[in-house]
């Protein structure tokens, strides 16, 4: 009976250190695919041990990603039909019927063909031509788009496609290493590198729901759509904007997490849309004009400045004046918070809203609606 417990327990042994060999120096063989309806996935198993980087050099990272990095090539029809209507020539004269095209990246996401890229890059094509880092090409249809993040998800229909994987970007610390992937004024694929040099940017005008990965890795007009890895290699956000006066790199470019970018894919891929909270209110940053207005003790927070009578929170409660402290226990601080926290609620599942009225704090029961959809702006 001995010496079975104790070959037993040597098994055992053996099988945690080949284990943990695996997770330590080829965490690639242990990624867990994550499954959603009829998407694949591949993400970061969680506790992997990341592989030593070499000094010097980040070829690793970038033969691992670069593959799942794809060109994107979009034009669009000009007004072909107006220029045969003879009154529209009469008043503008021909216009010119040339397509205009664009230039953007995507990022592979899923073996089904799945493509993660920005609204902006397709959202005005008429075709969309995407072009693989190993010479293939093939057209690709949209199956979604999310304006109020900049997402877009495409399909194409190829077999042995590369997959980017996917790591938990909540993580992310400022000083991190990273490289940026892309398609640059459409030279080709070009890896450029730098550091995270903020996080959860926001108030940028860029998007309604901001929370952007701030970085100095050089990103440029085509790099939209592409991939910021860590040196691993594993995806953390989608390049989106860069801040310019040029039109070039100055170091200060942002990229969606892609925590928010994996939530926007399952969205559209289950749904056909990213599904929001949403409860009828105008919120604005405090002001020491507000506070005075409103009669608040407060130098900073959100104030509800107006609420729609037939929406969610004037039900629960909520007046024009009221500070709202806080979404589910998760304090809200601005505006960005704010909307962040609100589009996570579930349509038809209670919520609790913490509120400042007259110095008193209270807490108000709200059932969310589904967040109107927003019609995308051309750009």
């Amino acid at each position: 009976m001995k010496r079975l417990w104790l070959l037993f327990a040597q098994t055992v042994t053996v099988l945690v250190a080949v284990w943990f060999v695996l997770i330590t120096l080829k965490p690639d063989w242990v990624q867990r695919p994550s499954w959603n309806t009829d998407l694949q996935v591949f993400e970061v198993a969680p506790g992997a041990i990341s592989p030593t980087v070499s000094a010097g050099s980040l070829s690793f990272a970038a033969k691992k990603a670069s593959p799942a990095v794809v060109s994107i090539n979009t034009s669009q029809k000009a007004g072909l039909e107006k220029n045969k209507d003879p009154w529209f020539r009469y008043f503008f004269g021909d216009q010119d019927d040339s397509a205009q095209t664009g230039l953007g990246s995507g990022v592979i996401v899923s073996p089904q063909g799945y493509i993660l890229t920005n609204n902006h890059v397709v959202e005005a094509a008429d075709e969309i031509l995407v072009m693989l880092n190993d010479g293939r090409q093939t057209q690709a249809k949209i199956i979604g788009t999310d304006p109020e993040t900049d997402l877009a998800v495409l399909k194409v229909n190829l077999d042995k496609l590369p997959v980017v994987v996917m790591n938990n970007s909540e993580q992310l610390q400022v000083g991190d290493i990273v490289l940026a992937i892309g398609n640059p004024f459409g030279v080709g694929q070009t890896v450029t590198s730098g550091i995270i040099s903020a996080l959860g940017r926001n108030q940028l005008g860029i998007n309604t729901f901001e929370n952007f990965i701030q970085t100095d890795a050089a990103i440029n007009p085509g790099n939209s759509g592409g991939a910021l890895v860590d040196v691993q290699g594993n995806l953390l956000g989608i390049n989106t904007a860069i801040y310019s006066k040029s039109g070039g790199s100055m170091g200060i470019g942002f990229a969606i997490p892609v925590s928010i970018a994996k939530q926007v894919l399952e969205g559209i891929v289950k749904d056909g849309l990213v599904t929001r909270g949403w409860i009828g209110v105008e919120p604005t940053e405090l002001t020491p004009e507000l506070a005075q207005t409103f009669n608040v003790n407060r130098q900073e927070g959100v104030i509800i400045t107006g609420v729609l009578q037939t929406g969610p929170a004037f039900k629960a409660g909520i007046r024009p004046g009221d500070m709202l402290l806080a979404v589910n226990d998760h304090k809200v601080q601005n505006v960005a918070e704010l909307l962040a926290q609100v589009s996570l609620l579930k349509p038809g599942v209670d919520a609790q809203l913490k509120i400042l009225r007259k110095e008193q704090e209270q807490v108000l029961q709200v059932t969310p609606q589904q967040r109107p959809k927003v019609r995308a702006e051309r750009r």
